[in-house]
């Protein structure tokens, strides 16, 4: 007998090749939520490679992103390390940028401390990706610093 997960996890990964992007996203989304990301992981990863719709990309990443997890970050940093269209590897890079999350010191230091434990991953695309961000950040003691010297 089939779970209902494993009908779900079965649907949305037919659903993935919808020619219809806002059904791909949709999965995307629903896939990107997921208690079973490891068991959809080559299915968000197709999805976050969309060839055909950038909104597909984007709507994937940015769900996976919102888990506030290692496990999302991860898949992102995967997917961008292997994205070979410009545009698919520009959208990755602007979810990853620009999330509001990492803004706050929380979020921050929770990104920080996930790409730390990412730039020891198995997959060197993971590594990379992940000590490329870290090698653009600064440490807090260097911000306020800096903007303790330049007062508005």
């Amino acid at each position: 007998m089939v779970s209902p997960d494993d009908q779900e996890l079965s649907a949305a990964v037919q659903d993935a090749d919808s020619p219809d992007w806002s059904v791909r996203a949709a999965v995307g989304r629903r896939l990107a939520t997921s208690d079973k990301i490891d068991e959809a992981a080559d299915v968000l990863h197709r999805l976050l490679l969309d060839l055909q719709d950038s909104g597909v990309t984007q709507e994937t990443a940015e769900t996976l992103l919102a888990r506030k997890d290692t496990a999302g970050l991860r898949c992102v940093l995967l997917a961008r390390s292997q994205a070979v269209e410009f545009w698919t590897a520009d959208q990755l890079a602007a979810a990853l940028d620009c999330d509001p999350e990492w803004m706050t010191t929380e979020g921050a230091d929770r990104l920080i401390q996930q790409l730390h434990e990412l730039a020891a991953d198995d997959d060197a695309g993971v590594r990379d990706e992940a000590q490329r961000i870290l090698s653009r950040l600064r440490p807090r003691e260097e911000w306020a610093r800096v903007s303790d010297d330049d007062p508005l």
